[in-house]
């Protein structure tokens, strides 16, 4: 018996794994590869397209539809977000927030798609989000979550004299 040695060695935190435990997710080479693109770049945030093509560079051949299925079920299970990219009418996925206590807000580069996580949010926020949580629970709802993101223009990709001329947010 020949032992062989995994294509891929990724470290699923362990509130991740977690989190696929408790929605019947296996941890596959197929997830492990996944998640890794994403733990490899936490700010980053990729299209289906963009996953599909790393993981060949990689030399993982994972079908097209098991990739989608895939993404879907760990922003199901809360492992990913998924958000809209307007500007390219697709899909954007992104490691989700694994704060329990309320929401993080973030930030969303529209030029890279690079995404900050905006960690000095206070308890105003976190009241926004119970509220809105009791408001869908008294209509007979159950919300899970609460995603906030802010669009613009990271100091990164502004032109040197844009990045000066910006007024601090209120």
């Amino acid at each position: 018996m020949t032992k062989r040695e995994p294509k891929e060695s990724v470290v699923v935190p362990v509130e991740m794994q977690a989190r696929l435990e408790q929605a019947g997710l296996r941890r596959t080479l197929a997830t492990r590869a996944v998640l890794g693109l994403f733990l490899a770049n936490p700010q980053g945030s990729i299209t289906h397209a963009q996953a599909q093509q790393s993981l060949t560079a990689r030399g993982l051949d994972i079908n097209r539809v098991t990739l989608y299925r895939l993404l879907d079920r760990l922003a199901a299970c809360g492992v990913l977000q998924r958000h809209a990219d307007d500007g390219a009418r697709t899909w954007r996925f992104s490691l989700a927030d694994t704060q329990q206590d309320g929401v993080l807000p973030r930030f969303e580069c529209d030029a890279c798609h690079r995404q900050f996580r905006l960690t000095e949010a206070g308890e105003p926020t976190r009241q926004v989000t119970s509220e809105l949580l009791r408001t869908l629970a008294s209509l007979g709802h159950q919300g899970l979550r609460v995603d906030l993101s802010i669009h613009g223009t990271c100091s990164g990709c502004l032109p040197a004299s844009d990045a000066n001329t910006l007024e601090p947010l209120a």
